[in-house]
């Protein structure tokens, strides 16, 4: 590459001591002087996150404030940095930096305000249910499309326009993938992430019901934009797909009896969303 183009990182890192290097790694290793802009916001942290991230110098920035809050921390960051095009990334995922490299530059192409990369799953430590479940969750429009579930977003200076700052609402990936119709965001194929799966059902349906909890919250607060987003999906060819592939059926039944349970929970833990004690998959942590 003999030109690059300067990309900021917005991670927002709620005691992520465990993981975090994992992510900086990936991303510092092999850039070059000016290429990165990475501001670290530790948010509430009672462990060792802010020296973790103060270790690697220029370019991570640390900033810390006292409250745990990922929308405080999203918005912080986002006035810290300064380039586009501006990543948001959970500091438990790990994107490389070819990766990071790739969606700058279709963004920088202005063929789309929007990006995300393509979800590698590491299902290794995972048991046979948990993968049954992502046998089926992977061929869901809704996930192929992008920008949901894998826990890295891109906007383009143009994209960025398109809000304010972000509402305090617990899927903040959701709510800005509902802001850009199809035809303005990507998924960027040659751009993996990778993420660590759940280890046991127990902790899958804590993640997914915190998920479609987020569904549910951004409903509410945002129906016109919900809507649109909803009828602009089509699941009839994925569970057709799945119908005609009997030996699909068993993973299609534990996808079902998920699904039911965590709609089952979030429904219940809507009526005091305002109270939401942020949950998280532990499991994936002690890698």
């Amino acid at each position: 590459m003999s030109t690059f183009v300067a990309i900021s990182i917005v991670i927002p890192a709620h005691n992520e001591e465990t993981v975090l290097a994992r992510s900086l790694d990936a991303l510092v290793q092999g850039a070059r002087t000016g290429e990165l802009e990475i501001v670290v916001v530790c948010n509430g942290c009672t462990d060792g996150t802010a020296e973790v991230a103060q270790g690697y110098g220029d370019p991570v920035r640390v900033l810390e404030i006292p409250q745990a809050s990922k929308t405080d921390a999203l918005n912080l960051g986002d006035v810290a940095v300064s380039s586009f095009p501006r990543f948001y990334v959970d500091a438990d995922v790990i994107l490389p930096l070819a990766s990071a490299r790739r969606i700058a530059a279709r963004l920088s192409e202005r063929d789309a305000l929007a990006a995300a990369p393509v979800m590698g799953l590491d299902l290794r430590d995972s048991s046979v249910a948990v993968r049954a479940y992502y046998r089926i969750w992977v061929r869901l429009p809704y996930v192929r499309e992008g920008m949901v579930g894998v826990g890295v977003y891109a906007l383009s200076e143009e994209g960025r326009r398109r809000f304010g700052e972000f509402p305090d609402v617990i899927a903040d990936d959701g709510y800005v993938r509902l802001l850009f119709d199809a035809r303005e965001r990507i998924r960027v194929d040659d751009a993996p992430v990778h993420v660590h799966a759940p280890q046991s059902v127990s902790d899958l349906v804590s993640i997914k019901t915190r998920s479609r909890l987020g569904l549910y919250q951004l409903a509410g607060r945002f129906p016109d934009l919900f809507a649109r987003g909803r009828t602009a999906k089509s699941y009839g060819n994925a569970m057709r797909g799945i119908v005609l592939r009997p030996w699909l059926w068993p993973a299609a039944a534990v996808y079902a009896t998920v699904v039911l349970e965590t709609r089952r929970r979030a429904r219940a833990q809507l009526a005091s969303v305002g109270e939401y004690v942020w949950a998280r998959d532990q499991s994936s942590r002690r890698h």
